[in-house]
């Protein structure tokens, strides 16, 4: 049986809890499926604020599969627990064809990139159909590949309002897909460890300079993994910032502790 996201068992507290790792704040969620042109069906999840319509939508691309990144990747769980609640957004995670994890397993095998620009298609319909507001595409590692990919050519990109990139490797993206996204203008903020394995800061602004109203942020002590509550923080802080401003009534800085139920995710 996959995951159900919401047995989460939720239990009132005195005061204000401190938010840690596994802390799961209120929302609705969901389990859903995402259905590909080339006929695969997707297993993800639909996260959406307690009460009230969502402020934007992120609409998430996890770090490779083969290399153990899959919808649950740290960031995006952390970020489908605590932004409805913290910033009034919409968190759509998927996993990508081929991909496992706890809420089960989407059909078909890895292509490389390829194929998986069906992946990225459904998932935008999926978020037009639902009346998902102010669609952003969020991908990390892999999934920044995917977005730079094919987030700026039709169908997706008259469908969504801009992008974020966690830790950018530009292996399978290149000057062809940077200038698609500079001839789209829309937004790009490009989130860069000054640790990573592939491309630090300096080469990012370099290689970004191709897109001009690309906004590249180091990251000073991160890695690309962006492991630390410190890190997790900066990232999910930066992702509100971008996609809802002032909407999201907070500035940079996310909350630390929230005031109300909470649940406990195991693992």
């Amino acid at each position: 049986m996959p995951f159900d996201p919401s047995s989460y068992e939720f239990e009132p507290t005195p005061g204000p809890t401190e938010i840690r790792a596994n802390t799961v704040l209120p929302a609705r969620r969901e389990n859903i499926e995402l259905r590909t042109d080339d006929g695969l069906t997707l297993v993800g999840e639909l996260a959406l604020p307690l009460d009230g319509e969502p402020k934007a939508t992120l609409v998430t691309f996890h770090p490779l599969p083969t290399h153990g990144g899959f919808m649950d990747s740290h960031v995006f769980r952390k970020a489908s627990f605590r932004l409805p609640a913290l910033a009034g957004l919409a968190v759509l995670r998927f996993n990508t064809r081929g991909t496992s994890s706890p809420r089960g397993t989407s059909e078909g095998s890895f292509e490389e990139g390829v194929g998986e620009r069906a992946d990225v298609e459904a998932a935008v319909r999926f978020a037009v159909e639902r009346g998902l507001p102010r669609r952003w595409l969020v991908g990390w590692s892999f999934g920044t590949e995917l977005v730079l990919k094919y987030g700026a050519l039709p169908p997706v990109e008259p469908q969504i309002d801009g992008a974020v990139l966690l830790s950018p490797p530009l292996h399978r993206a290149g000057d062809a897909d940077l200038a698609a996204w500079a001839s789209s203008g829309k937004p790009l903020t490009v989130l860069v460890p000054e640790h990573d394995d592939y491309l630090r800061p300096d080469e990012a602004r370099e290689r970004f300079s191709a897109v001009p109203q690309a906004r590249v942020v180091g990251v000073d002590g991160a890695k690309h993994l962006w492991v630390g509550e410190k890190f997790v923080q900066r990232v999910l802080g930066e992702i509100v910032t971008t996609v809802a401003g002032d909407a999201a009534g907070m500035g940079p800085t996310l909350p630390t502790s929230w005031e109300g139920p909470v649940a406990t995710a195991a693992g």
